[in-house]
């Protein structure tokens, strides 16, 4: 039989595969225990919205025909919520395919896709699955260097990929710095403005990457997401905002049916229920309050963060990890994202920030951070 690796391009077989985070049965049959919790993937504690659910048991009985491909209500229930153009809004499988679908639309083999070295892993396996090559730039203070992407940008870059706030550390870069990168772009590149926790921050200073995407000569394309303040992760359903040409053209390359019936539908109830809204931002609130204090205590380094996530230094994060698992307790290692001494934590209810930090402390035990 042939020898299938010899039939995969190279740019696939060096491919590292995202690695999701572990779900709660896995831990528990691995360990035999009950009773965990996940705080690994910045997820809404409170879950989704009632009205959500509602729509989406009303939506059951018709599950044996084909969605909207057009998503035609949530689409135009976005394009009036953020004062745009319904030919400016597409939405995806989450804003993992919008990622996709950019990099497919926009970028050749061998071209060239700026990023922070320590951001979303999606971007740059995204880039190097279409056989494009990644151009990292470190970090400053655990924020996009803005100068720095702006320098690394050449003749080759077709895309620039910016999380704000950034995942893993939850910092943002605000309006000025913004502007000022966006003064320095050519025509030939297009902004990604992955603003998937753009909801959680309260800095009056952050900018709004939408009103930026038909400005001057640089393509903008923001991308939104309903999987964390919404609470529908499980669904899969994203967006993004850009001018209607750039649209037009992700489209011709977007799958067929890509958003199934109920994300689509428990979207346009969650857009309406702004009470879960507010509880979700009280909650988080109160949580990453109760957390950094906690940090404190504790001898504990973070980074402040804008999101519902922090990034904390805990010295050794693999064998911390670890150790919280066999608590019960699921957090993110970060040695992915170059952070070997570091976890990631999810803001959770106030029961479940209480066991983390006390399983914490637990794992910690006076040593070494």
């Amino acid at each position: 039989m042939t020898d299938i690796r010899s039939l995969v391009p190279e740019w696939v077989r060096t491919l590292t595969p995202y690695s999701p985070g572990m779900p709660i049965e896995e831990l528990e049959r691995e360990l035999g225990i009950r009773g965990s919790i996940k705080l690994a993937s910045n997820e809404n504690p409170l879950g989704p919205s009632p009205r959500a659910l509602a729509a989406v048991a009303a939506a059951l009985p018709d599950l044996h025909r084909y969605p909207d491909g057009a998503c035609f209500h949530l689409t135009r229930r976005l394009a009036a919520r953020h004062r745009v153009a319904a030919e400016e809004i597409l939405v995806g499988n989450g804003s993992n395919e919008l990622l996709e679908l950019v990099v497919r639309s926009f970028l050749r083999p061998g071209d060239e896709a700026v990023m922070a070295d320590q951001a979303f892993v999606i971007y740059r396996l995204v880039v190097q699955a279409a056989a494009g090559v990644p151009r990292v730039v470190p970090l400053r203070d655990f924020t996009h260097d803005l100068e720095a992407m702006a320098r690394a940008v050449s003749a080759r870059t077709r895309i620039v990929f910016l999380g704000n706030p950034n995942n893993p550390t939850g910092t943002i870069f605000r309006r000025a710095a913004w502007e000022a990168f966006l003064a320095t772009m050519p025509g030939h590149v297009i902004v990604v403005a992955d603003d998937a926790y753009a909801e959680y921050v309260e800095d009056r200073d952050y900018p709004d990457t939408i009103a930026a995407r038909g400005d001057g000569s640089v393509p903008v394309v923001t991308l939104r997401t309903f999987s964390k303040l919404y609470g529908l992760a499980g669904l899969r359903v994203g967006y993004a905002v850009a001018p209607a040409p750039l649209i037009e053209v992700l489209g011709r390359v977007r799958q067929p049916f890509s958003v199934n019936a109920l994300a689509q539908v428990a979207a346009c109830a969650a857009l309406d229920d702004e009470e879960h809204v507010r509880r979700t931002l009280a909650t988080n609130r109160a949580g990453m309050t109760y957390l950094t204090e906690a940090f404190g205590r504790l001898g504990v380094e973070y980074v402040p963060s804008a999101a519902n996530f922090v990034l904390v230094r805990v010295g050794e994060g693999a064998r911390v990890y670890e150790g919280l698992l066999r608590r019960g307790v699921i957090v993110r290692p970060m040695d992915v994202y170059g952070f070997p001494a570091h976890v990631r934590v999810t803001v959770g209810l106030p029961g479940e920030n209480a066991r983390f930090v006390e399983a914490l402390a637990g794992v910690l035990g006076g040593g070494k951070r």
